[in-house]
């Protein structure tokens, strides 16, 4: 199966693994819950999926490459005990907590979180002196004479023989205690998280060509060949930062990365003709409606190829829009939350007046403080307020990151928000802002500025939609072009999200046709 498949079916596994019955016991004993063992090729994204599970199921993650572990970190020290057995006393061998099992301990103390996954990754790459305690690990969830926690769920990855000479086979006692699933690699799966991720446009659109590149791993009597998943990703991050410092990759850069000469020639040669079909078709002018006719006339008699990185080009300046319009709603959204808390403490009311003497009558011989934080909520200054929400926000930023609940994105868009609050900070410093009332019209008046740039913004993208398909129509009209343009207009999360805001008629017909067509191929081969 899929990257995308395999995640979701460790999720259910890993939900069905932590439901309680009405007794307050897991529905599946823990000696009945199999470790989930997933076997793919390297670089396919074992190890970012459980991340994400992680975080999707608010639970800890604690993660371990085990093959740069020995056998004392794994299991712990050994160390002389005293005990008596039939009224005799003897000495015997017992061992330290392993560093693995305490780590998941340390996670509980510090994040509060008693459920987890315990990751190990490269597990059937261990030493030989570790193999044993490895199968003792995934028959017995031990490590030493330590047991993993309860309502902590054992995870691990390995890749298969044909990609690492040191892999060790299980035999089939292990093979019977687990839960193995085989991951495949898929590139259709994998554009998806590329758009997501920001990966570069000139990767997505190499690879929408030669897609057999994506994942090709070959022995030669030169040694192993191969480009994977993550050497594009890790690629890619290169050339973005190279752009900013206006250098480019070319291919001794590339080559180390995607170790595989013939394909790191292969996109070295590609990259330079995206940056030259950028220049010479002016992408940027015909998303602002400046379509010239010879340049339709020429990409239509263009190769196959360079039509397709055209296309390639438009989606990825469209795709970055999109997700400029995503990010600013998702902090237009936590704004909002933020703003509506910074209007209840200047304002607190009867309700948290109310909460707080309650909480008098609670704690007697507390009232004097109580009484003071009551007095407090209305005495500070309005900038005061909005610090102390900034201040309580990057602490929880802080906690979720620690606790490994929080990803990228969303760490993004936290970020922004708080700096937005910062810029209204400073200005209330500097200004002659001082009062409750005042504060907060100035407050909702920048707010709602922002918020009509925002629609001004989306308005200026909607056109540039149009105009993509303007240009689209006048160079390729009905054909596979169009096609993979509206397909991959549909593998952007961004995009469909932008789509469902704005009104494009010709995305929605050629969409519909798109899924006719499917829909009549389909038909044909199961009459066939």
């Amino acid at each position: 199966m899929n990257i995308k498949r395999a995640k979701e079916e460790i999720k259910n596994t890993i939900e069905a693994y932590l439901l309680k019955d009405e007794n307050g016991e897991y529905a599946i004993p823990s000696i009945r819950q199999r470790p989930v063992l997933l076997i793919g090729p390297p670089g396919v994204g074992k190890t970012q999926i459980m991340e994400q599970i992680s975080r999707e199921c608010r639970i800890g993650l604690v993660a371990y490459t085990i093959t740069h572990h020995t056998r004392q970190s794994a299991v712990g020290l050994p160390f002389i005990e005293k005990k008596m057995f039939g009224g005799r006393e003897y000495t015997v061998t017992e061992y330290t907590m392993s560093e693995i099992v305490a780590s998941i301990y340390n996670m509980i103390e510090e994040t509060g979180l008693k459920e987890g996954i315990l990751f190990i990754d490269e597990i059937n790459c261990v030493s030989e002196t570790l193999a044993p305690t490895m199968l003792q690990f995934l028959q017995c969830k031990t490590f030493g004479s330590h047991r993993i926690p309860e309502g902590w769920i054992i995870a691990a990855a390995g890749n298969p023989p044909e990609y690492n000479k040191s892999v060790r086979e299980f035999d089939v006692v292990t093979l019977d205690r687990i839960k193995r699933i085989d991951v495949e690699p898929d590139l259709g799966v994998w554009k998806e998280y590329a758009y997501k991720e920001n990966i570069h446009p000139a990767i997505i659109s190499y690879l929408g060509i030669k897609g057999q590149n994506f994942c090709h791993i070959e022995t030669t009597v030169d040694g192993k060949l191969f480009a994977t998943p993550r050497g594009w990703e890790d690629l890619s991050e290169l050339i973005l930062v190279y752009e900013k410092l206006e250098k480019r990759a070319d291919r001794d850069v590339i080559g180390q990365y995607i170790q595989h000469p013939r394909i790191a020639k292969d996109f070295a040669n590609y990259l330079e003709l995206y940056y030259k079909y950028q220049n010479q078709y002016q992408v940027d002018q015909i998303l602002e409606g400046i379509i010239r006719e010879d340049l339709c006339d020429k990409v239509a008699r263009a190769s196959f190829d360079e039509r397709l990185s055209v296309t390639g080009l438009l989606l990825s300046k469209l795709a970055d829009g999109f997700k400029g319009m995503f990010m600013e709603n998702q902090v237009m959204e936590l704004l909002m939350v933020q703003l509506k808390a910074f209007r209840q403490e200047l304002e607190p009311g009867e309700e948290p007046r109310a909460e707080m003497r309650a909480e008098m009558r609670a704690k007697p011989g507390a009232e004097a403080r109580i009484e003071t934080r009551i007095e407090a909520r209305t005495e500070k200054r309005p900038d005061e307020v909005l610090r102390h929400l900034i201040d309580s926000m990057e602490a929880e930023r802080v906690r979720k990151k620690k606790s490994g609940l929080l990803g990228r994105q969303e760490d993004r868009i936290n970020r922004r928000c708080m700096t937005v609050m910062e810029g209204l900070v400073k200005q209330m410093q500097s200004g002659t802002i001082t009062g409750k009332d005042e504060a907060w019209q100035w407050v909702r008046g920048e707010f709602m500025s922002r918020s009509d740039a925002y629609e001004e913004l989306k308005k200026e993208l909607g056109l540039k939609l149009e105009h993509a398909f303007d240009f689209m129509e006048a160079a390729f009209g009905n054909g596979q072009e169009m096609v993979i343009f509206v397909t991959e207009l549909n593998t952007s999360q961004a995009c469909v999200w932008f789509l469902e805001q704005y009104e494009c008629e010709r995305y929605y017909q050629y969409n519909k046709e798109l899924l006719f067509d499917e829909q009549e191929q389909a038909i044909r081969k199961l009459v066939e």
